[in-house]
């Protein structure tokens, strides 16, 4: 299958539709609520229970602490967990 130069510009008006509804520019690990804290761009906080999101129950406080944004803002991922989670997906 050939990628056309259209194809490629409408991938990119959607990755920025998807970053204008709210994308990540900050992630912590809330210990004592056992919850993962996202700050949107919109100035929006996001709690979620740990428990909720996939692969990281039952996981250790020090791996759930580091958290990683992708450069789109769209991604969070525990690298000693190998998890991930979709910022769009969480709203």
């Amino acid at each position: 299958m050939k990628i056309s130069e259209r194809d490629c510009l409408q991938a990119q008006t959607n990755a920025q539709a998807v970053r204008a509804a709210g994308h990540a520019v900050s992630a912590r690990y809330d210990a004592r609520h056992g919850r993962v804290v996202v700050g949107l761009n919109t100035g929006v906080l996001l709690t979620i229970p740990v428990d909720l999101l996939e692969g990281l129950a039952g996981a250790a406080r020090a791996d759930l602490s580091e958290i990683e944004i992708s450069p789109a803002g769209t991604g969070l991922h525990w690298p000693r967990l190998d998890a991930d989670s979709y910022v769009p997906a969480l709203l």
